[in-house]
């Protein structure tokens, strides 16, 4: 049954599964997962927050799936899921941030740091690490095009689309956040 399923495309896969059929939910979880996982661990820069990510990405887009235009892709409307995911994500970590702040001076030292630990021995491990720092530095909406254009390698059009604006405003997205990263890395 399963390899019968790896034949079909997104709109029957979607179909079958609203129809009741685990082996469906199972395939485009399969199909979809790792490019899901990529884009949510470019965005938050944390394999453990980006695998809890994946989960609520999944299952709030299969409580979804009767939402879903068969005639766009999946990977692209799931994609958008986890990108709200992130946003929402990032909103909660603000406000533990602050209220981890505002703790009493006699109590910081329980506060665990939140930065994702870095291998400093390689260089070339050194260098990413970096780079996703200034990555996670850019404002959301410069770093969202630049993970999906540069990381992703979705085309123009898909990243308008998973964004919900022009595909002029993402080459103006891509070019301002290419020119900050320039910036803080050089800086």
């Amino acid at each position: 049954m399963t390899a019968a399923l790896a034949q079909l495309g997104d709109r029957e896969l979607a179909a079958l599964a609203l129809a009741g059929g685990q082996d469906a939910y199972r395939e485009l979880l399969a199909r979809y997962k790792a490019p899901v996982f990529r884009l949510i661990r470019a965005h938050v820069g944390d394999e453990g927050e980006a695998m809890d990510l994946v989960q609520e990405s999944f299952v709030a887009g299969f409580a979804a799936l009767a939402r879903y235009d068969g005639a766009r892709p999946f990977r692209v409307w799931i994609s958008r899921i986890a990108l709200n995911k992130c946003r929402d994500w990032a909103r909660r970590r603000k406000v533990r941030a602050f209220f981890a702040r505002a703790l009493p001076l006699e109590s910081a030292y329980d506060v665990a740091g939140d930065g994702p630990a870095i291998d400093v021995a390689a260089s070339d491990r050194a260098e990413l690490a970096r780079v996703q720092r200034a990555i996670l530095d850019l404002p959301a909406n410069l770093r969202e095009v630049i993970i999906l254009r540069g990381a992703e390698e979705l085309s123009q059009a898909e990243t308008s689309e998973m964004l919900g604006v022009s595909e002029k405003t993402v080459e103006t997205r891509l070019y301002r956040a290419r020119a900050k990263l320039r910036a803080i890395l050089d800086a």
